[in-house]
């Protein structure tokens, strides 16, 4: 009877280790996830916008030495990510890819331009910036026009400044969130044991001898539960690498590390903080508030 007992208590221990380090694991992996949005918000914004280019439109009496200079200076420039001369002849020919027909045969001439696809760095992809870069280059004698998605530029800033602020928000809201979730599950945990807490109180043992094996137990759990959260955290982010390369989500192992070091200690942290407030809760409640 006393085996069959012991063996039930020992499952029942098992099972309540289980939901508290699967519950830490499973929020601290969300916030690792939202950690690694947070730390990326600005790559991926700088991703999208140096993805905006602006067309310069040559003149067909452009000397190809005014050209060449033109298109070396634009390289140079601090503002320059990429500098590409696409002729009329390569235009006419991505063109009628695009539409499926030769429009020259139908023309009978090639109505396009020689020009030079100008992609920007993120840190000038604004309507301001931009509008001063266009308009330099227009004043040059043998640029025909100076072509960019205006509205494109401006929709793109106001939704990666809402998209940061929004993710800055769920992060705060998440992490408040996680912390009641890992709180509550060590208390239930703790909950259990309730008697033996004060049983063990009531037969003049200190309350920090009292809490120190729960804060020694939880400590471990908390650290098991970070560890299947990172593991679970590092093959999310090498998958996503994998399939979207240009994220370049892995090209800074530092802030990763800090990211991955800040999960660990914060499951620790919470771990040792709940731990210390359930015991003392018990500690400071009558014996008969233990029924309640």
């Amino acid at each position: 009877m006393s085996k069959s007992f012991e063996r039930y208590q020992k499952r029942k221990l098992i099972s309540s280790y289980f939901s508290v380090v699967l519950s830490i694991g499973l929020v601290l992996f969300l916030l690792g996830i939202l950690g690694l949005l947070v730390l990326n918000t600005k790559k991926m914004g700088d991703h999208f916008k140096e993805q905006i280019s602006i067309s310069v439109f040559l003149k067909d009496s452009a000397k190809p030495v005014e050209v060449d200079q033109l298109q070396k200076s634009l390289a140079l420039a601090e503002y320059t990510r990429s500098a590409t001369y696409v002729s009329k002849e390569e235009a006419a020919e991505q063109h009628s890819e695009e539409i499926g027909e030769n429009f020259i045969e139908f023309l009978g001439y090639n109505p396009l331009k020689n020009s030079i696809d100008v992609k920007l760095k993120a840190d000038f992809v604004s309507s301001e910036q931009i509008e001063e870069i266009a308009s330099n280059l227009a004043a040059k004698g043998y640029v025909e026009e100076v072509s960019y998605d205006q509205p494109l530029i401006t929709l793109l800033n106001e939704n990666v400044k809402r998209i940061s602020f929004w993710i800055l928000v769920a992060s705060a809201i998440f992490t408040f969130i996680a912390v009641l979730l890992i709180n509550s599950s060590i208390r239930l945990s703790i909950y259990s044991k309730r008697f033996i807490i004060k049983t063990m109180q009531m037969v003049g043992a200190t309350k920090k001898f009292i809490r120190r094996p729960f804060i020694y137990t939880n400590i471990k759990l908390g650290m098991l539960g970070a560890f299947l959260a990172l593991l679970a955290l590092g093959g999310t982010l090498y998958y996503v690498n994998d399939q979207f390369p240009e994220l370049n989500l892995i090209d800074d192992p530092l802030v990763l590390g800090f990211l991955f070091v800040g999960v660990f200690l914060l499951g620790v942290l919470i771990s040792v903080l709940s731990t210390f407030f359930a015991t003392q809760r018990f500690l400071n409640l009558r014996t008969d508030d233990l029924y309640y």
